[in-house]
């Protein structure tokens, strides 16, 4: 995907794979590998929001863990800044972990309940700068806070005394107050009610125009997503079939995975009927992918071809890249959608 981005990229990613082992098949066998993410790559200029969207276990939380080397890939390369840290150990990461930082999918899980407010959202501050004084550290702790809006009194409660929505801000302020490059955002409103989501999303695109964050987000819901990207990278199974820009994507899709994704998003306008595409069978197993494109077998536009040879991701319009060997396909829009 040379050429993806004009401008230099913050983060650059190449092929990018890592399989976990799988169960062995029998007692003098080797363990199958599940093919998580399987050769994906994209890049993310400064300042932009990039969103990841697919179904469940397609990868999408695998790939942002891995870019963070939460994980350590298991090949491709991972470009941060300009530098290489694919292969970086623990001691020579540590000066990047600071720019790049995590928000959480589960508000409740991701917060220690025996620990005050003002020691969750300080804690990077413990690691990365621990000779920090604690007056220092206690006004950067209630900047942080102020950041999400949240009350500097909020810092010594704890997370039982917040709803969700709270507890969601308080891990993006954790995640903020090292004032990072790269946000990586995993699913953080999916287990927020909608009103409460729409607070969340709004207060992370007023900081990214705040501080000029630089933003991966990762979802399933392309009703969210088409609000708060500029660009989409759509996966399924392990690779990426389609990135384009956000209009571009809901106005002419270019894969059918994609087309089947729209028709599911829900549309403000009771007057508009729209067909409904759902996927026959079932996601199939990473441990045995489909030969050629992997999503030929719940395809409904799939020709003998398409077993063939795993189809590249090219450009088929300006910044608009797809996985597919069907030119023909005039697919459906998401009308009133984005």
């Amino acid at each position: 995907m040379d050429g993806l981005a004009a401008d230099p990229a913050l983060l650059e990613v190449r092929d990018l794979r890592k399989w976990f082992a799988g169960p062995r098949p029998g007692p003098f066998r080797p363990r199958a590998r599940v093919r998580a993410v399987d050769g994906v790559s994209f890049d993310i200029r400064r300042g932009e929001v990039l969103s990841l969207v697919g179904e469940s276990g397609s990868g999408k939380s695998t790939v942002g863990r891995t870019v963070l080397r939460l994980m350590r890939p298991d090949g491709g390369s991972i470009r941060f800044g300009g530098a290489d840290i694919t292969a970086l150990g623990r001691d020579a990461l540590r000066p990047f972990r600071r720019r790049m930082q995590l928000v959480f999918q589960d508000p409740y899980a991701s917060l220690n309940p025996k620990m005050t407010v003002e020691e969750i959202v300080g804690a990077p501050l413990d690691i990365h700068e621990p000779a920090t004084p604690a007056a220092e550290r206690r006004r950067r702790v209630e900047e942080a806070l102020s950041l999400v809006g949240l009350l500097p009194s909020h810092a010594a409660r704890y997370p039982h005394e917040f709803s969700g929505g709270q507890r969601q801000r308080l891990g993006i302020a954790r995640a903020l107050i090292l004032r990072p490059e790269l946000l990586i955002a995993d699913e953080p409103v999916s287990a927020l009610d909608v009103s409460v989501q729409a607070q969340v999303v709004n207060l992370m695109l007023e900081l990214k125009e705040r501080l000029g964050l630089t933003i991966l987000f990762i979802s399933h819901d392309l009703a969210v997503v088409g609000y708060i990207s500029d660009r989409i990278a759509v996966m399924y199974l392990g690779r990426l079939v389609e990135v384009a820009p956000t209009r571009a994507l809901f106005a002419t899709p270019r894969h059918p995975y994609t087309e089947a994704l729209l028709s599911a998003v829900p549309i403000p306008d009771p007057t508009v009927k729209r067909e409904r595409i759902v996927l026959a069978g079932d996601v199939p197993s990473p441990l045995d992918p489909p030969s050629g494109c992997r999503f030929r077998t719940r395809c409904r536009y799939a020709l003998p071809a398409c077993a063939a040879e795993p189809p590249a991701l090219r450009e088929v319009a300006p910044g608009h890249f797809k996985a597919c060997i069907r030119d023909d396909l005039a697919l459906a829009s998401a009308i009133g959608a984005a």
